[in-house]
């Protein structure tokens, strides 16, 4: 009832005689919050572990307060002052829904739904609420088509960024909240959030919920599944928070007058640009006239989205190799020893990684560079240009911020562009693509099978053949779903150029949302096509696949071997 309750107070229009009765549902929402909280702790078996004791002790006396106030019951000299207003009252709704959600055990049920259908099935849920949310008549100024709420909800779980509507002119401030919060909650998944605020309550899981968790955070023993989940929060919420506070520095405060706005924009460009979402609050991105010469905010936003988009493997990877040479730096000075070697600190995963999107990234911010000095990049200085041009050669990789007239780009810029969309980000990360890893075992196979090798080597160790096949069965269905979407789009919008629809449908797929500037032409049957592309680029065709199908149990056999011709 409270949050049915606060999605009308918040999204619908009311007259002074409804917000009383919003005002009663409140108020007996908080007092059940403080008898269950109480009630909770009345049995010493139950008992939560002590830093959900640290939470709800916060939670109890925030209710208090905010019930003492709204009731008129009473009132503490400044205190009382700072907490009242609509807007603690709603915060603590949400505490109050996080609080006794989690309190619930949740189970997962592999016999029911396997880690992919688990996954799907979040996925499609949060989509779904997401569009009702952006419905809402008071979650924009002119009101939204459902098609329309529902293309920008998919948008925005899956970090794609394509857009229908202007994000900053035509959603109102809860709208961009929840355009907000949609895109953190896609970022890191719905999954993430539910299953750490269980265990941070309850203390514990069951091993059916490690067993299904393990295969969604990629942890390789079911011990540091919950400890992984708690690292993916801190990092990204320390990593949003830092680019949040560079960003808010990095404005001019003469283009935006409140603070309370360039903190609002400075949080939602930071979590958008980790999340490699690519919304923005901005008419025209970051090719806004007072931010197309920003080169600070510029490279702060590159910096979130790369981070975001090497995956959480790869950084975790790369934090303990430094605090490894951290290690061995004090070693060497308190003691005058070399200390103790670690082999493959860095794992081969993440050498793959870290050099595939080097060299991405050294190339085509090369290509800019050359191919539009003299077009998109005349307008800059030297040092801009190198630094536009590194910025937008680097969110093609699942990113979607421009700072340049995408409409106006050469051909071959144009052809790059959507080869590196294709590419995308890194594996367990927040972007799209078939992924940096996928396309460097493509080019590791060819280069093997050219020196007549049969099987992958590098850094002395041998590529797994499920990598392999992996990576393969990812390439084919990617391009068979983006050229379904070219040939579907090209007969429902005639009109429209092929370079425009291949440009958008790879841009979809890949969760990237660059556009030429033809996404709000498309008519309502291209708009859902769009929507399944994107759907299917965030979650995969080869997750859908081991969704749909039946495991094979029985696998205690081999047929005898035959080559196929192939060249």
């Amino acid at each position: 009832m409270a949050i049915v309750a606060v999605l009308y107070d918040l999204g619908y229009p009311h007259a002074d005689n409804q917000d009383f009765w919003l005002n009663i549902i409140y108020g007996l929402t908080l007092s059940a919050a403080i008898l269950s909280a109480l009630l909770r702790y009345s049995k010493q078996a139950e008992r939560p572990p002590f830093k959900a004791m640290l939470f709800d002790l916060f939670s109890v006396v925030l209710f208090i307060i905010v019930l003492g106030d709204f009731i008129h019951l009473f009132k503490i000299p400044f205190v009382t002052d700072f907490f009242q207003g609509e807007g603690w009252r709603i915060f603590a709704m949400f505490l109050v829904f996080v609080r006794e959600v989690a309190a619930q055990k949740i189970d997962f049920k592999r016999t029911v739904l396997n880690p992919a259908q688990l996954f799907i099935v979040s996925f499609i849920t949060i989509i779904l609420l997401g569009a009702l949310v952006l419905s809402l008549p008071k979650a924009t100024y002119n009101g939204l088509s459902f098609v329309d709420a529902l293309f920008t909800s998919t948008s925005a779980v899956c970090v794609t960024g394509l857009i229908v509507v202007d994000t900053g002119t035509y959603f109102t401030h809860f709208g961009q909240l929840a355009l907000l919060v949609l895109i953190q909650l896609g970022g890191l998944g719905i999954m993430t959030f539910a299953s750490y605020f269980s265990y941070f309550f309850q203390g514990g899981a069951s091993y059916e919920n490690q067993l299904a968790l393990s295969d969604m955070t990629n942890s390789d023993k079911l011990g540091e599944v919950f400890h992984t989940l708690k690292r993916i929060l801190f990092i990204t919420f320390i990593i949003e928070s830092l680019g949040a506070f560079a960003i808010y520095n990095s404005i001019n405060p003469l283009t935006m007058d409140l603070v309370g706005d360039r903190i609002f924009f400075s949080i939602f460009h930071s979590v958008s640009g980790f999340c490699n979402a690519g919304f923005s609050t901005l008419e025209n991105s970051m090719y806004e006239p007072a931010f197309r010469f920003n080169y600070p905010m510029h490279l702060i936003l590159a910096g979130l989205y790369m981070i975001g988009g090497l995956g959480f493997p790869i950084v975790f990877n790369l934090f303990t190799y430094i605090k490894h040479l951290l290690f061995k730096w004090f070693n060497r000075i308190y003691t005058g020893s070399r200390g103790f070697s670690r082999a493959w600190v860095i794992n081969l995963n993440t050498r793959i990684v870290i050099i595939t999107t080097s060299v991405l990234t050294v190339v085509s911010t090369a290509l800019m560079y050359f191919l539009e000095y003299n077009n998109t990049l005349a307008e800059h200085s030297q040092v801009g240009k190198l630094i536009v041009a590194f910025f937008n050669a680097t969110t093609t990789r699942t990113a979607g911020f421009n700072s340049i007239d995408m409409s106006q780009m050469h051909l071959s810029t144009i052809m790059i562009f959507i080869l590196m969309m294709w590419i995308g980000a890194s594996p367990a990360s927040t972007g799209g693509g078939i992924k940096t890893s996928t396309i460097a075992i493509a080019s590791l196979n060819f280069i093997s099978l050219a020196k007549g090798k049969d099987r992958i080597e590098i850094y002395r160790r041998e590529i797994a053949d499920i990598s392999v096949r992996r990576a393969f069965a990812i390439i084919s269905l990617s391009l068979m779903i983006i050229g379904i979407a070219i040939c579907i789009l090209v007969s429902l919008e005639p009109n429209m150029q092929l370079k425009e629809v291949a440009f958008e449908c790879f841009s979809a797929y890949s969760t990237v949302g660059l556009s030429l500037g033809i996404t709000a032409k498309f008519g309502t049957l291209s708009k859902l096509v769009l929507i399944v592309v994107m759907f299917i680029g965030r979650v995969s065709m080869l997750s859908i696949l081991i969704a749909v199908m039946k495991n094979v149990r029985y696998k205690n056999y081999r047929y005898p071997t035959e080559t196929i011709l192939i060249n």
